[in-house]
């Protein structure tokens, strides 16, 4: 096996290239690949070896190395306290809305989406940057698959109430509260 040499030769040619007028001042240069034989005087470590010294390794072009977020664990305690004031303020909002729709289901229907909210809290809720879509989604289809009224109302208006209290509530809970 003969083991060859790489040399990189550039080569421009005598005139420009031709092409539309807005490109006059176009040089087209080639890359050209020339491969020298080298005499086998040399062990096959040695020229590995050299190779190696040639051509190092690639390295990674990051300054750092990449960051994981870490989120602390959910807090049972905030999980109780924001689900008391999710049944409240969605009760609230869904009589405002549309009284009609909800009937006299409406304790049920607040109570079905409160569970659900308080699942997620409890098990997966870490703080900023960690509320899910998740869980409304689950809420829409246990409301329609329990044949409960207004169940895209209600996802919808607790999806909003999360994403306007959820994560400022935990600002608010972990900066009063000693872990």
């Amino acid at each position: 096996m003969a083991l060859c040499r790489l040399s990189l030769i550039t080569l421009a040619p005598r005139t420009p290239a031709k092409g539309p007028t807005t490109f006059k001042s176009l040089i087209v240069r080639t890359a050209c690949f020339i491969l020298h034989p080298r005499p086998q005087t040399h062990s096959l470590s040695s020229s590995i070896r050299s190779l190696q010294s040639t051509f190092p390794e690639p390295r990674s072009h990051r300054a750092n190395p990449p960051q994981k977020n870490v989120y602390p664990d959910p807090i049972p305690e905030f999980a109780e306290a924001e689900t008391q004031k999710f049944k409240v303020e969605l009760t609230k909002k869904l009589m405002e809305e549309d009284r009609d729709t909800f009937g006299d289901e409406l304790h049920t229907v607040v109570i079905a989406c409160a569970k659900i909210l308080n699942e997620f809290l409890c098990k997966e809720y870490g703080g900023p940057g960690t509320l899910l879509v998740e869980p409304f989604t689950c809420m829409l289809v246990t409301l329609k698959e329990k044949k409960l009224p207004g169940a895209p109302l209600a996802a919808r208006a607790s999806l909003l109430w999360a994403q306007n209290n959820v994560d400022r509530d935990w600002e608010v809970w972990t900066s009063r509260s000693p872990r």
